[in-house]
């Protein structure tokens, strides 16, 4: 873990994304809100929040910071959705590992809630992929 016991605390903001491809069937049934395991998109940013909150448990040489803000935002596109996870802190280290987290567990979390869509007659998932996960922008003292 580094030491960032004599740096003083300030405002810092990452935003992470990631993309997730569907089948462009999937991403209709999302649309209708037709998903036998509920909305996609309330569980996927309550996953994402949590996961922010517990990325030091995941990630362990990770500062456990002050939480802030957290703000989840889903661009549903014909071929997949790519999610966008922005947290806030003001603290002695920055929040882009948070940030990452979060995007890849609301991804993963799609992934399970629409898996039985997705898969084909043997059981696999030829279409389906993660891809892009990274951070996008990053501030420190605004």
């Amino acid at each position: 873990m580094a030491d960032i016991t004599g740096k003083e605390d300030v405002y810092r903001e990452a935003t992470a994304t990631g993309y997730i491809k569907l089948k462009p069937s999937t991403i209709e049934i999302i649309k209708k809100g037709l998903v036998e395991k509920g909305d996609v998109f309330s569980a996927s940013t309550i996953a994402a929040i949590m996961s922010v909150k517990e990325t030091p448990r995941i990630l362990p040489l990770t500062h456990n910071i002050p939480i802030t803000n957290v703000k989840v935002d889903f661009e549903v596109l014909d071929d997949g959705i790519r999610v966008y996870v922005t947290v806030k802190t003001t603290a002695k280290t920055g929040v882009e590992m948070e940030a990452l987290t979060g995007a890849a567990i609301a991804l993963l979390n799609i992934w399970d809630m629409v898996k039985k869509y997705e898969k084909n007659e043997d059981g696999q998932y030829p279409y389906t992929v993660i891809t892009d996960l990274r951070v996008i922008e990053k501030k420190k003292g605004v």
